[in-house]
């Protein structure tokens, strides 16, 4: 347990792009992080790209059920599908439980 709750289930997401079609790729990125902070369970997200088209993003769930949910949402399946026929050389999607979390910041 961490801040008095179950541990988080971590979704992480690596891919490459294609390069194919820049403008449509960010705006359903940018409308998949909205629709999946509306999700329940969402916990949040962190993403890392390069130049290259390696990329990674981590989303946070409350549990199994809310991460799996967020994989069947209609909208984000579409979005999969479309990225599997344009964006995306490859991806890969791991999942794991968050254990510990540590945090620093300079003062």
């Amino acid at each position: 347990m961490q801040d008095g709750r179950e541990k988080d289930v971590a979704v992480i997401f690596l891919s490459e792009r294609t390069g194919q079609d820049e403008a449509g790729y960010a705006e359903a990125a940018a409308a998949m992080s909205a629709l999946a902070a509306a999700q329940p369970g969402y916990r949040g997200e962190r993403s890392a790209g390069s130049p290259d088209g390696l990329g990674t993003t981590i989303s946070y769930w409350a549990d199994e059920a809310s991460a799996i949910a967020w994989r069947d949402e209609p909208h984000h399946a579409a979005v999969r599908e479309a990225g599997r026929d344009r964006w995306y050389r490859w991806y890969r999607v791991e999942v794991a439980t968050v254990d510990r979390r540590y945090d620093w910041s300079r003062p």
